[in-house]
Formats: C-alpha cells, structure tokens, sequence
C-alpha cells in the first residue's frame, strides 16, 4: 500500500481534517448539524441522516425532499448499500411519450416517486441511535428561523431557478427571486413539512397529508402521480457491486445507479502499466478506459428487472482483460452517447470512532428538478424521469413502476483490513469520472483525501470530447490532442462536480471536501 502523504500540491485554502469523527458535506450548515448528531451520541449515520436532512432546506439547487438517495455503509463488522431511488408512475407507459424525441426534461412527466424520505427512515430504523426526530431539528430550525445563504449557492440558485421562474408559478412563488450571498432565508412552508415528516416517520409523506397533496398538484396540471405509486414505494437494501482494484476493492451499488461504471474503467486500469501521477500518458490511459465503460453505462444500465446483461458479465476478469488489451496509443473512436445527464447533487460522508463509516447521496438531477414545487409544502419534485430513454429496444425504456437510470453513486473503498474510504463526487456525468481519479490518487498516489479532492480534473463529455480543468499544464492537453483527443480547457467549474471523502487510517479518520462547493469537513 502505498503511504499516505500530507504534502498539498495544488493551490487550495483548505487542509485535511484529522479526527476520530468526522463529517464531510457540501455546506458548513450541514456539516455542523452532523458533528451535533454525533456529539449528542448518535452515530455517523445518524450524523449523515441529519447533514442530509438539512441540506435539504439550505441547499435546495441540488437536493430537497423530492429528490432521490442512495447510501452505502460499513457498520463495523459488515458493507450493505441501499438503494432509496423512486420508480415511475404505473400510467407511464411508451404511449404516454408518443412523438417524443425525448423524456420531458421538466413538469410533472419528468417526475418519479421520490425516495430521500425512505431512505433516511430505513437508515434510522436499521442503525440510528438518535431519535428519528432529533435528526430534523437543526433542519427544520433553519427553513423556521432562516439561514444566511453561502455564495456559491446563491449564483447556482439564480443559475438554476432562472429558467423556472416563468414558466412554474408555484416555483417562482417558494423559491424566486434569488437570494443574494448572505442573505437570510426562511422556508416556514417546508419547517412544517419536515415536522410532518419528523412526526410520522415518513407516513405523512407517502401514505398521509403531504401525499394527497402532492397527488392533488399532479392532478391539476396534467402530472400521473397516484396514491398507490407513493404507497408502494419501497428502499431496498442491496449487496454493493465489489471490483478489484490494485490492492483494495472499490464497492458501488448495482443498476439502476451507474456505479458499474467506475468500476468497468477501474478494473480496466488495474491491468495497464502504472504512469507518473497527472502526466500525459496516464490521462490517456483512464480517458481511454473511462470511454469504454461510459459507453457500456449508457447501452446497459437501467432498473435491474429490464436489465439484459448482467453486471457481473461486465466486471468478468476476462471480459476486462479483452478491454484492457484494446488500449492504444492513439484516442479510439466511440459513438455518441444517447441518454441525458444532469450534475446537480449532494454527496456527504461520516465516520463516527466506532468504525462505522457512510457514503450518502441524494438528488434533484437537474438543478431545482421538474420545477414542480407542490403548494404550500416547500417540497420540490425531482425531474429523475427524464433519464429513462424512449428507443423502443433499450432496457432503460420508459416504462410503468420503473427504475430510471441513476447518475448519483455514493462510492465505498475496503482493503484488505477493513474499510478504508466513504465518498462520493457529486456532478452527474462526472460522478463515475470522480470515482476514477479519487481512487487512483488516494490509493496508487497516495494523496490525501483533500489533495486529492484539490487537484485538477479531466472530464469525458456525453460526446467523448474532453474537457480539463485548469492547472494542467498545456504540455498535456497537446499531448492529448496529438493522440486524437479532443481537448478543450473547461472554464466552468460545476462541470468538475464536488468531492467529500473520509478515509480511514491506523489512528482515526482523515477527511477531505471539495473547495469548488462551498462545503466543509469537520470533526473531533
């Protein structure tokens, strides 16, 4: 293994933190109220459970109570994921869609049953030591009392909301005009909602008040959603994915999450020569490899039922062995890729001095989502749907009760002593991406979780082009370009995604989170 190196390279204003609990998010807010779960004696999922819950109210351009969650989570003795994503509608059927180039990318046809809610119930239920209702205190203070919006947020929450505004009243009446950064901001509509949710345990949400509601706005502007598809809703825990990656093993959560991904281009990897860290050769190397399984992600993944290749197939040693072998010299030709992706997302990871670790995640997609805000809840309705595919042969087909195909991934690392490392990389299309270049620099570089997180990224574009963030050196993208890539220096930083990582070491945890989110790690 090679040794971890505290040494920061890239220019950053922020230093790994050392601490035997620690928690990682996207915003200072919630980073806090996770560090109060644990030192009120909750452990690092009810840490996690209460950072999520409280990125809902003051981070609300990239997750609410509409979105959708994903978790993966080592206990100590075991690694179990789970997989709290909605399904569609049961009136979503092809004909639905007829004359449609693609999926509505906004309103109620984009909406699928959100499933945050159940997946912060199953958490607690399974291994929260805190009352569920504590975890929404800090939350539910907040959308009450107000926050003081963070700058970041604020230019996305104008970015995103502003081609909603006009076009969803009940948008524009919750969440328009923007704040400007440090502005205070009070969400009295959803503080009541969280209590809803706090007091019922989620039933209010899918069985009780806040489901007739959402129903009833459904209902008045043309949306399918129904009782029964809010009442069947289910989370299912599910074994992660495992592949070999050098000498630790990445986990991921199965389709309908593109997880698979990361470890189709990492277990590609693991079979070529290993190169100087950030050199040109390299690059070429995991852009090659990433092309291959963004490719395999967008032919393949989908809702587990309608899957025709089975994951394990794509992870077969031989099956790596042939894609490793087909790594030239010289950029290879891929088509384009067909589906839609969004990028925004929050991801958060908690440890706790136990040995418990939680990679968390959870969702609008795009932005604020549908645009849908249901009236009077401060609940804003995801736009997952939009990720089904409307080709008549492709295993993401649209379809009743259905699983969309998912960019958000909470990602995990073992080796051979345990757990060693809860992430993620929000970002959509460079979720999978991040995963790659986190694991390589952590574990074939040694870097820490926040150099890492610090040091320029590449990015694959749907079309296969390339984007690089600054601070590559212009020797690098000539090179790429000479192998027949097409490279262009990438200005907007949101492209890159936001990374949040606690790595586990012989003496407690050290942890890292993105300087392009204004978020925070933190710990005691």
């Amino acid at each position: 293994m090679v040794p971890l190196n505290f040494e920061q390279p890239y220019p950053s204003n922020r230093s790994p933190i050392c601490a035997a609990n620690v928690v990682a998010t996207s915003q200072p807010l919630a980073t806090q109220a996770g560090i109060d779960a644990l030192r009120r004696g909750g452990n690092a999922v009810d840490a996690a459970l209460a950072a999520a819950i409280t990125l809902t109210v003051v981070e609300p351009n990239n997750n609410g109570l509409g979105s959708d969650a994903f978790c993966i989570l080592h206990d100590g003795a075991e690694l179990t994921g789970l997989n709290a994503s909605g399904r569609s509608p049961a009136a979503w059927r092809p004909e639905r869609f007829a004359g449609l180039d693609r999926m509505p990318a906004r309103g109620w046809d984009s909406v699928t049953v959100p499933g945050a809610v159940s997946a912060w119930v199953a958490l607690s239920d399974r291994y929260g030591r805190l009352p569920f209702a504590a975890l929404f205190e800090a939350a539910v203070g907040y959308a009450r009392d107000g926050f003081q919006v963070g700058p970041k947020s604020a230019y996305y929450w104008a970015l995103a909301g502003r081609p909603l505004a006009d076009r969803f009243p009940d948008f524009a009446a919750h969440f328009w005009p923007p704040p400007a950064p440090g502005a205070l901001v009070r969400r009295p509509d959803l503080a009541e909602t969280l209590e809803a949710v706090a007091a019922s345990r989620g039933e209010a949400f899918y069985r009780g008040e806040l489901a007739r509601r959402m129903v009833a706005a459904a209902g008045k502007d043309g949306g399918a959603l129904s009782l029964a598809d809010l009442a069947e809703h289910r989370a299912d825990w599910v074994t992660p994915l495992a592949v070999a990656y050098r000498d630790v093993t990445l986990h991921e959560i199965p389709p309908n999450g593109q997880g698979l991904a990361a470890q189709i281009a990492l277990g590609i990897l693991a079979r070529r020569p290993r190169h100087d860290l950030d050199s040109e050769p390299a690059i070429h190397q995991e852009i090659e490899a990433m092309k291959v399984a963004v490719r395999a992600a967008f032919d393949h993944i989908a809702d587990p039922a309608s899957m025709r290749v089975d994951p394990a197939e794509l992870l077969a040693d031989g099956h790596l062995d042939a894609l490793a072998g087909r790594i030239g010299d010289a950029a290879a030709p891929v088509p384009p890729a067909p589906l839609p992706v969004g990028r925004d997302t929050v991801c958060l990871a908690a440890a706790d001095s136990r040995g418990m670790m939680v990679s968390f995640i959870q969702s609008n997609y795009e932005g604020f989502g549908a645009g849908v805000v249901v009236p009077g809840t401060g609940i804003a309705m995801q736009n997952r749907g939009s990720g089904f595919s409307l080709e008549p042969d492709h295993p993401n087909r649209v379809g009743p009760r259905k699983r969309p195909f998912h960019t958000i991934i909470p990602g995990f690392v073992t080796d051979a002593g345990g757990p060693r490392l809860a992430f993620g990389l929000m970002g959509g299309h460079m979720q999978h991406q991040g995963h790659v270049q986190m694991v390589r620099r952590l574990f074939d570089h040694g870097q820490n979780p926040q150099a890492a997180s610090d040091a320029p990224r590449w990015h694959v574009y749907p079309d296969y082009a390339v984007g690089l963030e600054q601070g590559f050196p212009e020797a690098v993208a000539e090179g790429l370009r000479r192998r027949g890539h097409r490279v262009r220096h990438e200005p907007r930083e949101h492209v890159f995604g936001g990374a949040q990582l606690v790595l586990r070491t012989a003496d407690g945890y050290v942890a890292g989170s993105d300087h392009r989110k204004e978020g925070q790690a933190a710990g005691y």
